[in-house]
């Protein structure tokens, strides 16, 4: 199994326990609010908390599988060669972004959140946590970017030749 399957399995899984964690906590908070009129302070919070894990690990996950926001006007008439050299230097300007803003970016603010101590208000946890996710999926989108690439290419070639 190459380490692409493995982080594609991990990511899947973890996506898959995240959106049910949301379920469950979704139903958790109408069921306090409209059966028992007293809702748990905590719900809302944690739903929170997972819609913005979900969030940025579907878009690494979608990244990979090339399933994200594209705007094929300009690649639709290009010649095959040309498309390769776009969809290249798009892959070059996700990298940088990825590693860039995502990676260093997010690394930094999970470094204050625990310098400072901050932590959430009704779950009273570290916020540091919830920010992980941030260069995590920063580095996944490079890494799937980067493999879309390389790799990607090498694939369709096999396919187009058989």
């Amino acid at each position: 199994m190459t380490l692409r399957n493995t982080l594609d399995r991990i990511v899947r899984l973890l996506l898959v326990i995240l959106m049910s964690a949301i379920v469950i906590d979704v139903t958790i908070q109408v069921v306090s609010r409209y059966l028992f009129q007293s809702p748990l302070s905590f719900t809302d919070e944690l739903a929170g908390f997972l819609l913005i894990w979900v969030g940025l690990l579907g878009s690494a996950y979608a990244t990979g599988e090339k399933q994200h926001l594209a705007i094929d006007l300009i690649s639709g008439g290009l010649s095959p060669q040309r498309k390769r050299q776009l969809d290249i230097l798009i892959n070059v300007i996700v990298v940088l972004f990825a590693l860039g803003v995502l990676g260093v970016g997010g690394f930094w603010l999970v470094y204050t959140s625990f310098l400072f101590g901050q932590v959430s208000a009704a779950l009273e946890l570290p916020l540091g946590y919830v920010y992980l996710v941030v260069p995590l999926s920063g580095f996944l989108i490079a890494y799937y970017a980067l493999d879309n690439t390389f790799n990607g290419y090498q694939r369709e070639s096999t396919l187009v030749s058989e």
